[in-house]
């Protein structure tokens, strides 16, 4: 039975390389690509890619919905569908540029590997993630043993990732260095921590709790004074294997090393909450646990503060009557700003009322009385004088019979022809 071929083998290893180096894909990535390839092969007996029919990408749809997981039994779900289909796409589409495939493969030919509306809508849905509460993670963390340094850094690892809700693959690769427990902070360095995106970035501790706190203290403590470790060996290093007395190998301490990927972590999570009788929870969930105590912090500051609004008007209301006078009262005197409400003024005619004030007017028109009175206005806000209407004596004359208009000629002004009636009668 055919189990590769030759010649689909090199154009995969093309097109892997192709995804390393120029779009930049992770490992993790690149094997689900290639995971979702070998999926393809094996359905069509390792056929060259040559003779790829859009028949085949409609019928291997159908034999993919139908597959179960290994470990549940479980039908596969919508996303990992979308995922697997959205590879093979991606990758049809790059090989029908390809020297020798060009003349057999249609670039439309791959649009056949996509799920229906429907099926898309259900993979793409987000979902209330399940996740375990604060109340839970600390009875997950008193019912685990502390006899052996295996137990011990398997508790301070989940009170570590409570304290600092950092990623399961950064927790692998952290160092003792990169955890400072006086001033409660996780410097997380990408030249040396696998965080996402490689980006490099310092978290604090959350306060959950003293306890917890200590959990993880005692821990770094424990590496530092009794196995004498240095900052570059690891915060939480991997299980030490030994070959035992009866010829079988067991756990046997912990070694200086990092564990190699994030598996072993989630397996001690798994064991953990299973011990405590609680639901597996991953320790990526941690982070919903966190959000959900940040948002009822958040909404219990809210009340608090609408409380304290609340009181403060109470005690307004129960404050004796003398009291509340006697603040009425220095209101009386006692002002924040001078507001001048209107100014009386002699009547103005029809005629003037259609002047408007401007610069060139107010030359013509001749000089009026300095606005010396309303200086007082200024020396009463200095002296916090109480608000009230500031009546004013100012007098507008205005003698409006015959005033001397442009070259020189008698005039009446009210400016509907901007005094040029007599002006341009004269010009004539």
């Amino acid at each position: 039975m055919k189990t590769y071929d030759a010649q689909n083998e090199r154009i995969k290893r093309r097109y892997l390389t192709f995804l390393k180096e120029a779009k930049r894909f992770s490992e993790s990535s690149l094997d689900g690509v290639a995971k979702a390839i070998h999926r393809f092969e094996s359905y069509t007996k390792f056929r060259d890619f040559r003779q790829f029919h859009i028949q085949q990408a409609i019928a291997f749809k159908a034999d993919l919905a139908g597959q179960k997981r290994a470990r549940t039994q479980a039908p596969l779900s919508k996303a990992t569908l979308l995922s697997t289909l959205n590879g093979l796409k991606a990758f049809f589409q790059w090989l029908s540029g390809q020297p020798g495939y060009k003349s057999r493969l249609k670039y439309a030919d791959a649009e056949y590997f996509n799920l229906s509306e429907k099926e898309m809508r259900v993979a793409k849905a987000r979902r209330e993630q399940r996740m375990p509460t604060l109340e839970q993670i600390r009875h997950v963390l008193a019912t685990m043993p502390v006899v052996s340094e295996i137990e011990r850094r398997n508790r301070a690892l989940i009170a570590f990732t409570l304290l600092t809700i950092a990623r399961d693959g950064a927790i692998a690769s952290l160092k003792l260095k990169h955890i400072d427990m006086t001033e409660g902070k996780l410097d997380q360095d990408a030249r040396e921590v696998n965080t996402k995106f490689s980006k490099t970035f310092t978290t604090f501790f959350f306060p959950v709790g003293d306890d917890v706190r200590a959990i993880v203290k005692e821990w770094v403590d424990y590496l530092h004074t009794e196995k004498l470790w240095g900052p570059d060996d690891p915060l939480f290093p991997a299980t030490r294997v030994t070959l035992g007395g009866s010829h079988q190998f067991e756990a046997s301490g912990i070694a200086r090393t990092h564990w190699r990927s994030a598996g072993p972590i989630r397996a001690i999570f798994r064991e953990a909450f299973q011990r405590a009788g609680i639901p597996y929870a991953n320790p990526h969930s941690f982070r919903a646990t966190l959000a959900g105590l940040g948002e009822k912090l958040l909404v219990v500051r809210k009340v608090e503060r609408s409380l304290s609004r609340e009181l403060e008007r109470i005690v307004v209301a129960l404050e004796p009557a003398s009291e509340l006078r006697q603040k009425s009262l220095h209101g009386l005197f006692v002002a924040d700003e001078i507001v001048v409400y209107e100014i009386h003024m002699a009547a103005i005619t029809e005629t003037v009322e259609r002047v408007q004030l401007g610069q060139h007017l107010r030359v013509r028109l001749g000089a009026r009385h300095a606005a010396i009175q309303f200086d007082d206005v200024a020396e009463f806000a200095g002296e916090r004088t109480a608000a009230g209407k500031l009546h004013s004596d100012v007098e507008v004359v205005l003698e409006l019979q015959q005033v001397e208009t442009w070259d020189r000629c008698l005039g009446h002004v009210d400016l509907e022809f901007r005094r040029l009636e007599d002006a341009a009668a004269l010009a004539s």
